[in-house]
């Protein structure tokens, strides 16, 4: 099974990286743009075939090491 976790940073904290790529954007002729956020994708592949299970132990992965869920919040998808 794979388990696709998407961080990103939570609505109010100041994302820096993000400003940044809007500017670069901006720069470039992008002039559409008006914002940008950062975050990141992980996946993981996973040896258990229990959805139940697989998705309770990557919320584990994620609350210890994966996101700061004080400025983070974060997505999981299974597949397979």
């Amino acid at each position: 099974m794979k388990a696709i976790v998407r961080v990103d940073l939570k609505q109010g904290v100041l994302d820096p990286q993000g400003k940044a790529v809007a500017h670069a954007l901006q720069v470039l002729g992008f002039e559409e743009v008006s914002a940008a956020r950062q975050g990141k994708v992980i996946e993981i592949d996973l040896e258990e075939s229990d959805k139940a299970k697989a998705e309770s132990r990557v919320k584990e992965m994620c609350e210890k090491l994966l996101a700061n869920t004080v400025i983070e919040r974060y997505a999981i998808e299974l597949e397979g």
